[in-house]
């Protein structure tokens, strides 16, 4: 996704996994931008739309996405949160700030294997004696990156109790 939320050829950055897997992250404040998408299911409905939308917003606040981080949180089988990382508030948002421990782990496959990658992230956090208050997923390349770099990366991050 580039900035202006359009997809071109080559709008996803490709990801470099070794910052991201099996990493434990410390933010003081990190500033995100939410909104929220319809899902059924779990499955999403319109998060192309809503992507689109809130990096256009982004854009034009002048703030942009250095990361490209974009979490996905979960919040029933009909609505997912989003929050997109950003260098400084947006206006006509709702502007959040994360602070604490967050876990990461990096998995490379089709997104219907969440399922399977959620129960193994569990097992691993269990295995470091890491209890999670709230898990995201950054799927951190478009379908038709994923395509193109011919790996579809998914982060999955937990926030840490304690």
């Amino acid at each position: 996704m580039t900035e202006s939320g359009k997809n071109t050829a080559e709008c996803c950055p490709p990801f470099d996994t070794s910052a991201w897997n099996n990493k434990l992250h410390v933010w003081t404040d990190k500033l995100f931008v939410k909104d929220s998408v319809k899902t059924f299911l779990y499955a999403p409905l319109n998060f192309g739309k809503v992507i689109t939308r809130l990096m256009k917003t982004i854009e034009q606040s002048g703030a942009s996405s250095p990361d490209w981080m974009g979490l996905s949180e979960h919040i029933s089988k009909w609505k997912m949160d989003i929050y997109v990382a950003v260098d400084k508030e947006v206006a006509g948002t709702e502007n959040h700030k994360f602070s604490g421990k967050y876990y990461s782990m990096v998995f490379e496959g089709n997104f219907n294997e969440s399922g399977k990658w959620l129960k193994q992230f569990g097992k691993h956090l269990n295995s470091l004696n890491y209890s999670a208050s709230r898990q995201f997923m950054w799927y951190t390349t478009c379908p038709k990156c994923a395509k193109k770099y011919g790996k579809n990366y998914v982060v999955i991050l937990a926030q840490l109790e304690g």
